[in-house]
């Protein structure tokens, strides 16, 4: 019998057991519930700019316990290092004034590494402890340099993963992470099913491709896996479905409530296959 899936954060990262690791792949999204001017000004200091390997773009985050950001990958890859410039790299005035992430964890499924860096500019390579297996990683700042105000905004400038000696993301891949307004409600990872254990996966990728995996906590592996490519416009999505065809659907997303545990959630309304269900939320 396929064992329960952990009822914590580490639930989002969960993908099939028989899915081995491929060829390393660039992350297909970095998302998270919150980000500095969102509302504003969300092209900004989105989390996306973590991975275009620029020093012209920046992720920011207020709050003691800035929201966690999620990267997610079409398969799963090993990360054994990452390059890490911390704080705002806009400016030398810029990465005075912000704070400048200390030390992180990055979380899969069933393991977590920490990674802790100097207070200096430019990219820092650290090779992780051990290789990190995943298709879905979690983001946390767990200790921050300060910045010139006790209320300064922390700030992580660029985040390049890297497999086998290979960089997963940055320069060559900066256009496919720039913010897009139209799809940004429905980029990321989706969970169907019961809370805390969800069976039903939806994702959303930036390069306008998507994947819906079923997976029953009573059986080893998924009773379905499809992926296609969809288009969005304004608040309908269309999704080419294969032997279905173009799908479109209606889609609404609820912004997340208060409180650490609270998610945001889409609602889908069409012609959608009956085992995907219509209704999902952003974590487990």
């Amino acid at each position: 019998m396929r064992p329960m899936r952990r009822l914590s954060l580490a639930s989002l990262l969960l993908v099939s057991p028989t899915v081995l690791a491929a060829a390393p792949a660039a992350p297909g999204y970095a998302q998270a519930e919150a980000w500095l001017e969102k509302e504003a000004r969300p092209d900004h200091y989105v989390p996306l700019n973590l991975l275009d390997g620029r020093d012209t773009t920046v992720w920011c985050a207020e709050g003691e316990k800035p929201s966690h950001v999620f990267i997610g990958f079409k398969e799963p890859v090993t990360l054994d290092e990452v390059r890490v410039y911390t704080g705002d790299g806009t400016s030398r005035d810029a990465f005075k004034a912000n704070g400048r992430v200390r030390k992180f964890t990055l979380t899969s499924v069933d393991a977590s590494r920490s990674v802790t860096v100097q207070d200096k500019r430019g990219l820092q390579a650290v090779p992780l402890s051990q290789p990190l297996f995943g298709a879905r990683f979690i983001l946390e700042v767990a200790d921050r340099f300060p910045g010139a105000r006790d209320d300064s905004p922390v700030c992580l400038t660029d985040l390049v993963l890297y497999s086998g000696g290979k960089a997963l993301n940055g320069p060559a891949l900066a256009t496919r992470y720039k913010y897009d307004a139209r799809v940004a409600p429905l980029v990321g990872t989706w969970f169907g099913g019961h809370e805390g254990a969800p069976e039903r996966f939806l994702s959303f990728f930036v390069d306008g491709t998507w994947r819906f995996s079923l997976e029953p906590l009573e059986t080893p592996e998924p009773t379905t896996v499809v992926s296609g490519t969809y288009t969005v416009s304004g608040n309908k999505v269309t999704l080419d479905i294969p032997k279905k065809g173009k799908v479109t659907a209606r889609f609404e997303r609820t912004p997340a409530g208060e409180g650490p545990k609270a998610a945001s959630a889409l609602s889908l309304d069409g012609a959608l296959p009956e085992e995907w269900g219509s209704t999902f939320r952003g974590q487990p």
